[in-house]
């Protein structure tokens, strides 16, 4: 059974370390929106690593689109490129199978660098997610999504009247002086 899904956001942009932040902010805004505030941390990291991705290594240009979609109790966030090759992950532990998102030492060979400070994206996005994967477009490019695990929803909240008690003994103080009526002032 296929299903609507219950939200649906989508941006398209090109992915300039710039706009990465303005889509990290929108992204969250959605989230909190959908009451989905305990999911901002770990979808704002995903989404960030992978426009990362896209900036440092889609060819023939930067563009791009980040959906998001919550379906049921699942969030899919997902970021399409017109890049048509396909992204594999480093360990990080810091061992590499060999996909574009590796770091290399600083001569150029195929050593993975244990203190490298890039290329370990796709690692990271499976760390902080249920489950992730790409989906290839032929020569139009590739999509490379994540999901997670929205929590339950909260039961709707009663509502309640909330009576003020005064006890008998406690009322109004009823003895102060009427205010004075000014000169040219109707009374």
């Amino acid at each position: 059974m296929i299903s609507e899904p219950s939200r649906y956001y989508a941006v398209e942009l090109h992915a300039l370390p710039s706009r990465i932040g303005q889509v990290r902010r929108i992204v969250s805004a959605h989230l909190r929106q959908w009451h989905l505030d305990a999911l901002v941390d770990h979808a704002v990291l995903g989404v960030t690593e992978l426009l990362t991705n896209v900036h440092r290594h889609a060819q023939p240009d930067k563009r791009c689109t980040v959906e998001i979609e919550l379906l049921l109790d699942r969030l899919t966030v997902s970021v399409r490129d017109h890049d048509p090759r396909i992204p594999r992950a480093a360990d990080l532990d810091g061992a590499d199978d060999g996909g574009f998102d590796s770091a290399f030492d600083s001569d150029g060979s195929d050593e993975f660098e244990e203190l490298a400070t890039s290329g370990r994206g796709l690692a990271i996005v499976g760390a902080v997610s249920e489950s992730w994967g790409v989906r290839t477009c032929g020569d139009d490019g590739k999509v490379v999504w994540f999901t997670l695990s929205a929590p339950p929803s909260a039961p709707p909240v009663e509502e309640r009247v909330h009576v003020v008690h005064v006890p008998p003994t406690e009322r109004a103080y009823t003895e102060y002086d009427p205010f004075p009526v000014l000169a040219g002032h109707p009374g």
